[in-house]
């Protein structure tokens, strides 16, 4: 796991393998197999890990929940890049570098 790394446009996000998420009462519930730690995603959370199946950057994920919710580009690229360092604190994505910079 890659410490101190910072959300930035430059990169594509994806899940890492080896994490459990099932669905609960329109909440997304995760295990990490490897950290044995369950992680409540939430709602939008899950919306985000779903997102995260495939390699996206930061603007696309913004770009898509704009479409779906009623918020602000500014606010939502703030609560994307928070949930998103959160989840690269914890091991649970992983960055790889655009091909296309």
């Amino acid at each position: 796991m890659i410490k101190n790394q910072r959300v930035t446009e430059k990169h594509l996000y994806s899940q890492s393998p080896g994490n459990i998420v099932s669905d609960m009462d329109g909440e997304k519930v995760m295990l990490s197999v490897q950290k044995g730690k369950y992680y409540n995603l939430g709602e939008l959370g899950g919306e985000i890990w779903d997102l995260l199946k495939e390699p996206i950057t930061i603007h696309e994920l913004v770009t898509t929940l704009q479409s779906q919710y009623d918020v602000a580009q500014t606010e939502c690229e703030e609560q994307v890049t928070d949930f998103i360092n959160q989840l690269l604190e914890q091991g649970l994505v992983k960055i790889e570098d655009r091909i296309n910079s």
